[in-house]
């Protein structure tokens, strides 16, 4: 897996998986497919202008909107935090997966622009990592078990 976080605003993250782009598309657009991989609750509305709103860690609770959903190739949504120190308010920024065909499986990119320092950037590279790195391990058909990160206090 490869992690940037250049330019400044924007953390691009690209990872092979061992799954067809449809198996892969449908861990974001199916709740409990996407609850697998990172989150505790949520609830989501797949389709272009739909809401969602997730307890990612401990109190931790992103949200946003999504944008584009092009199964099984391309999903756009916004993000952000309704609190917490990271200053990235609720639909504020912007995630964009590609999911490309290979041989062997996908090449997924995501790539998260429009972070408001370079502090936020480390820390979104970091999350994605860590949650790109779940999302491989369940569409490859294995568990990547309980999330160490749900139990980290709110904030």
């Amino acid at each position: 897996m490869t992690t940037s976080a250049t330019p400044m605003d924007t953390v691009t993250l690209e990872r092979h998986i061992a799954a067809r782009p449809e198996t892969v598309f449908g861990f974001f657009t199916d709740r409990e497919k996407w609850l697998s991989w990172m989150g505790a609750d949520g609830m989501f509305s797949f389709e272009p202008g739909g809401a969602y709103r997730t307890r990612v860690t401990g109190g931790n609770i992103a949200s946003g909107h999504f944008v584009t959903v092009d199964p099984p190739k391309r999903l756009v949504f916004t993000w952000g935090w309704e609190a917490g120190p990271m200053r990235v308010p609720p639909g504020s920024t912007t995630v964009e997966i590609t999911l490309e065909p290979t041989a062997d499986g996908t090449l997924l990119r995501l790539v998260h622009s429009g972070l408001p320092s370079p502090e936020a950037c480390a820390a979104h590279a970091e999350g994605w990592q860590h949650y790109v790195d779940r999302l491989a391990t369940r569409a490859e058909g294995d568990d990547p078990g309980a999330d160490a990160w749900m139990q980290q206090p709110e904030g």
